[in-house]
């Protein structure tokens, strides 16, 4: 993100040097005038965003916290467990590490990020200790890496949020298209996992490269500290599966939702928020919890989660600010825009597009500066599409680096091939599905 930030302010810069050099003072304010202009404006929109977002971030949080609270991570677990031990047959049905990953999936599935990462943190360990080569990802770690670098959104609430906040008339509305492309992206996720396995033959690392024992147990040590309380809850009841039928049928349940939300997504995108609601306010009281102090917990952590974001949002809105006031946007559409929007991908979202996999604070910079944007708005093509390349795709080197680095896997062999694969097949399925619905 370091190189991106710099990249994006030195092109601004010595595009605005370049017009200020040939400027005409009876033009108008001068392109030095103009960029420091949009840097003042965009520090300023960037901490007004972050205070607008307080309020849903807490509302969806707080819900969320109901869900988590009343075991729904738990009920995942057990739904898709007969698919999980033939995805992973390297991994012994009752192993720890199986009921972490189920545990990871399903919390990125409804979107808790805060509690998927301690989870994969946990598998990944889990993971290791299977591990023959010290060191040396396994097909196992690849694939579970994979898949998560492929999302597999079914609830992006953190972006429904940030559309609400900037003022969409139906937020909910990336909802079919966010599953259509994380469908896509988790689907070939397997499979080129599975096909690039066979390219990068296991090759243990030299003995004086390989990881120390105290090393291993000191970076465990720095895992349980990330973890904090979150790795002793892990549910041992997740280890548990339901009947082989009741697992078919809900995942046949979860691929009618596709088709359904394709042909009806604009009729029911103004009832699932309400819905959302009621159904998880409904959930927790079945279950027996308290929802009034649950809700009000999970809210205090969107709370403080909104305020986090502001430094990241200063920076990359002030970067991308810089960009377009001096003229490098407007140049850029002129010289690629024609080509990549035949093709369904306007230039405004080519930063967002090569920027995701890379930094997920940069990607969520630049598609709320773009949603923003009066000239383009969350309801637009362009608002669509980069909102559902937010919700639909992960951060692939970030997660790579922090799973890996708890373990301290040096030769990750085709993992990062595999995930950046799956994040190419999720931007073109968002754009297939965009096209298809608000082109």
């Amino acid at each position: 993100m370091n190189v991106v930030f710099l990249v994006i302010v030195l092109t601004a810069f010595l595009t605005a040097a370049w017009r200020e050099l040939r400027h005409d003072p009876a033009d108008g304010d001068s392109p030095m005038q103009a960029l420091t202009t949009a840097m003042v404006d965009s520090a300023g929109g960037a901490v007004e965003l972050a205070i607008g977002l307080v309020g849903v971030m807490t509302l969806f949080l707080g819900l969320m916290k109901i869900a988590e609270q009343g075991g729904l991570l738990v009920i995942l677990a057990k739904l898709i467990r007969p698919v999980m031990v033939r995805l992973f047959p390297e991994v012994p049905a009752n192993h720890p590490a199986m009921g972490a990953m189920i545990l990871n999936f399903s919390a990125n599935a409804l979107g808790l990020g805060n509690a998927a990462t301690p989870f994969g943190i946990r598998a990944m360990q889990e993971l290791d200790k299977l591990n023959p080569h010290k060191g040396t990802a396994t097909n196992s770690m690849a694939l579970f890496l994979a898949i998560n670098t492929s999302s597999i959104t079914l609830l992006p609430t953190g972006v429904i949020a940030l559309r609400a906040a900037a003022g969409s008339s139906e937020p909910a509305a990336i909802l079919p298209t966010t599953l259509f492309a994380t469908v896509c992206a988790t689907t070939v996720a397997i499979m080129a996992a599975l096909l690039y396995a066979r390219w990068f033959p296991v090759r243990p690392l030299p003995i004086a490269e390989q990881p120390q024992a105290q090393d291993t147990g000191a970076a465990q040590t720095d895992a349980e500290k990330a973890e904090s309380t979150e790795q002793d809850a892990l549910p041992t009841e997740s280890g548990e599966a339901y009947p082989g039928w009741v697992s078919a049928l809900a995942l046949l349940g979860v691929l009618g939702l596709i088709p359904l939300s394709i042909l009806y997504g604009r009729i029911i995108a103004p009832w699932i928020i309400p819905g959302l609601m009621v159904g998880f306010l409904l959930f927790g009281v079945s279950r027996g919890v308290r929802i009034y102090e649950v809700f009000v917990d999970g809210a205090k952590e969107g709370f403080q989660v909104a305020l986090r974001i502001i430094p990241y949002l200063v920076a990359i809105l002030v970067a991308v600010g810089m960009f377009r006031a001096s003229g490098a946007m407007e140049a850029m559409v002129g010289y690629i825009g024609g080509f990549t929007a035949s093709l369904g991908m306007p230039a405004e979202a080519l930063p967002m597009a090569l920027l995701r996999p890379l930094s997920g604070s940069g990607a969520y910079g630049v598609m709320a500066s773009i949603i923003n944007d009066p000239a383009i708005g969350p309801d637009s093509y362009t608002g669509m599409l980069v909102s559902t390349l937010q919700g639909s795709t992960e951060t692939t080197f970030y997660v790579l680096a922090v799973y890996f680095g708890a373990i301290q896997v040096r030769r990750i062999r085709h993992t990062l091939a595999a995930g950046l694969t799956a994040d190419l097949a999720g931007i073109i399925g968002a754009v297939i599905i965009c096209l298809l619905l608000f082109g």
